[in-house]
């Protein structure tokens, strides 16, 4: 038998998510602040809620994946957040990449409401969640990461428990760190390798059968070499994720160089106005094509 379930942010990844869990049996409120994001949710088969509150109300766990910490929190103890509906057991499934010490606070201040709060970001973009591949990082209580657990399951390949709350934002920033910042590396190699004359066919072919094999070349390499810039995964977004990389490694006490040398182009980028392409937009900035 499914479950009563809320959505808040029905986005590139939301409203994807909200229609995997309808076709998984479960009931599905959902918000977002575009009433026409509400609007896709209900041709869905979804129920399209007012407010946070309301989702909270009509449902036992809700799950929030929003761009912004503001937004969490208005969605979340705001006045017309979840923890005011006051209901036992609620449970929030928190799915945005934020700083691991503001998720644990946040979880903090959901806890004196009443709501049990995991922080459950995904590894993975639009084709992930369609063809249900991404991969889960659930940080939290073990026993409410139990309680998900047949809910998220079949969203995914991989679902992992990594420990207290902040954990799994942590295990998140880890990993774009190391994708983000590879895609401008990719971008560097590709660019050098067809500027010395060798074909797309062939670097592609040679980098994923020797050491440089990668998932990032297989989830970019072809973008980057046909300058496909279709988005996956935003310029914005990479900005956003690598800043916090960078600003969690100072927190930290150490320098991430390479990192920061990476944000910046595609803080360039961003500049150029080319946030919301695809990530493999970068590729121009090498070129000079941003000035």
């Amino acid at each position: 038998m499914g479950e009563k379930l809320g959505f808040i942010g029905l986005g590139k990844m939301g409203l994807p998510l909200s229609k995997n869990l309808m076709a998984d049996g479960h009931e599905i409120s959902g918000y977002d602040i575009d009433p026409d994001r509400r609007k896709l949710l209900e041709e869905a088969g979804g129920y399209p809620a007012e407010s946070a509150l309301e989702v909270a109300e009509r449902s036992d766990i809700v799950f929030t994946m929003l761009l912004k910490p503001e937004h969490i929190e208005e969605n979340t103890i705001g006045p017309k957040g979840i923890a005011h509906a006051d209901k036992k057991g609620l449970i929030l499934i928190e799915m945005s990449t934020m700083h691991p010490t503001w998720s644990a606070g946040l979880a903090e201040k959901l806890a004196a409401q009443g709501v049990d709060m995991v922080d459950a970001p995904v590894s993975g973009t639009v084709p992930h969640v369609e063809s249900r591949t991404l991969a889960y990082m659930v940080g939290g209580k073990k026993e409410v990461f139990d309680r998900i657990l047949p809910v998220i399951q079949p969203l995914a390949k991989a679902v992992d428990y990594i420990g207290p709350n902040g954990s799994a934002c942590a295990m998140k920033l880890v990993t774009n760190l190391i994708v983000n910042a590879g895609v401008a590396l990719l971008s560097e190699g590709l660019l050098l390798g067809e500027r010395s004359g060798l074909s797309k066919d062939l670097l592609l072919k040679c980098l994923s059968s020797n050491a440089a094999a990668s998932h990032v070349l297989d989830l970019k390499g072809e973008k980057i070499m046909d300058r496909d810039f279709t988005p996956h995964a935003s310029v914005g977004i990479y900005v956003k994720d690598l800043g916090l990389c960078v600003e969690v490694a100072e927190d930290r006490g150490f320098e991430i160089p390479m990192t920061a040398a990476g944000l910046e182009m595609f803080r360039r980028a961003e500049r150029a106005g080319w946030k919301e392409d695809d990530c493999a937009r970068v590729i121009e900035v090498y070129e000079g094509k941003d000035k």
